[in-house]
């Protein structure tokens, strides 16, 4: 099993643990990040974009001009799609652009995200992270003390203090080892881990 060392918020090494390899050193399959982050990003796209078509548009409930004897073309509508103000052809319509992805290829492309930042040197493992008040300026310079400046954070227990501390930091994030996801691992160079977030993704993730 791979072995990371662990520190403290002063960045000192206090110990050493194992990691269960399925989870953090598997093999990177770039494939299935591609398609987690894909569906990921599908996701969340509200498909609510509209355009009215010639029989939303209102008006032009009668011909414009008689059919025959005007030397013009003959119209129906002036709501036509060729008409100024007139309907739109094939425009957009709501929809849904989600698509569905099997639980085990989700499973396998979160360990191959966490395995990457692990085989980059990328991850860093603390034993605990405590703010006794919710301070961003103190947590900005804890954060400065271990050497990062852009890194998601993932603890294993509701934090308040640490999440409102961390919430004006642009380049920060924190998440609970629930919410651990591919987008999120991939979009900050660092990944910080809790002791306690590891246990629990190892207990959600290995098999």
């Amino acid at each position: 099993m791979a072995k990371i060392a662990v520190y403290d918020m002063a960045n000192q090494q206090v110990g050493e643990r194992e990691l269960n390899d399925s989870v953090f050193n598997t093999e990177v399959k770039p494939y299935l990040v591609h398609d987690m982050v894909r569906y990921q990003l599908a996701a969340r796209r509200q498909g609510t974009h509209a355009v009215k078509n010639r029989s939303a548009v209102a008006g032009g409930g009668r011909k414009p001009y008689k059919q025959k004897g005007t030397g013009n073309a003959r119209q129906g509508s002036i709501r036509a799609p060729h008409y100024v103000g007139g309907g739109v052809v094939f425009g957009p319509q709501p929809r849904d652009y989600s698509f569905k992805l099997n639980r085990k290829v989700k499973k396998a492309a979160l360990c191959s995200a966490i395995s990457s930042r692990f085989q980059g040197e990328k991850l860093k493992v603390l034993n605990r992270i405590e703010l006794e008040a919710i301070s961003t300026k103190t947590f900005s310079q804890a954060l400065g003390t271990l050497g990062l400046q852009s890194a998601l954070i993932v603890v294993g227990q509701p934090d308040f203090n640490l999440e409102l501390s961390a919430r004006n930091l642009k380049n920060v994030k924190v998440l609970r080892a629930d919410g651990v996801n591919v987008y999120d691992v991939l979009k900050y160079p660092h990944l910080v881990l809790t002791e306690d977030a590891v246990e629990q993704l190892e207990g959600a993730l290995a098999r």
